[in-house]
């Protein structure tokens, strides 16, 4: 196989002009800077969502970068063919070991540094926010996205492979999640949000849900912003606002709220 393209995502720097800008322009790689490469049979599919907003403004300011490898170069045969029945009988398809194993050692080969290799897949650990914290942390990371009945469980063997879930539910592919996984993970890189206090604020940062949040007008449809936020008392707001958090993550979350209580006693 000597046509194996793929497509690199991120820039320097974003300038003003007239003319929308391409996401999906080939770029070199920016050395230092935290990557997500994709292996997929849907690479267009992406940047999608993470195009937008300040995920795809921090895109183009090169703050991270997003490489997409489309798995049909790794098909076999004149139709490049990527799957084939199960064994021992049954119904979809599953990708093949073969071609799945081209493509993460393709994919792979240029990666240097604490870089892991995960499958999105509803029987993997799920998503939470320590483990978008660990990422962030990591140089870099690739996703397989898979479709059909699965991937060949050999490859998830022999590479090491983490399985990662978004939810207990099967979706068709693995690229939503893939993009859900990338976005909360993306957003904790220092400068994408622009404010940092945004990051460590929010749910879950904490081990509570976030409080309720308000802004103008003072008062709609009768329900006015409560007093103590307009009270200019920051000491009290603080506290009003963990009293809060508490109460939504006892009522809303019994087991987050459990964790919690423990590691605070």
């Amino acid at each position: 196989m000597t046509d194996k393209p793929s497509k690199s995502h991120g820039r320097n720097a974003i300038r003003p002009t007239l003319k929308p800008r391409e996401l999906m322009t080939p770029t070199p790689d920016l050395y230092g800077v935290w990557k997500a490469k994709i292996i997929t049979l849907f690479p267009s599919a992406f940047p999608g969502v993470l195009g937008e907003s300040l995920t795809g403004k921090a895109l183009q300011e090169g703050l991270w970068q997003l490489e997409t490898v489309d798995l049909r170069q790794f098909g076999i045969g004149k139709h490049r063919n990527v799957d084939d029945t199960p064994a021992g009988g049954g119904a979809g398809m599953v990708l093949r070991a073969d071609v799945l194993g081209e493509a993460i050692e393709h994919t792979m080969a240029s990666v240097q540094g604490n870089w892991p290799l995960i499958y999105l897949s509803p029987r993997g650990r799920q998503m939470d926010q320590s483990m978008m914290q660990s990422l962030a942390r990591c140089d870099g990371m690739t996703l397989l996205c898979g479709r059909f009945e699965g991937v060949d469980e050999r490859v998830l063997e022999h590479y090491g492979v983490q399985e990662v879930s978004l939810g207990d539910f099967v979706m068709t592919g693995g690229e939503i999640a893939a993009q859900a996984l990338i976005d909360a993970t993306v957003r904790l890189i220092p400068g994408v949000l622009g404010n940092q206090a945004s990051a460590e604020e929010e749910s879950f940062s904490s081990g509570l849900l976030e409080h309720p949040q308000y802004t103008r007008p003072a008062e709609w449809k009768g329900r006015p912003i409560p007093d103590i936020l307009m009270s200019g008392h920051h000491g009290r707001i603080a506290k009003w606002r963990h009293d809060v958090s508490e109460q939504i993550t006892r009522e809303r979350r019994p087991d987050l709220w459990e964790i919690y209580r423990k590691e605070r006693d």
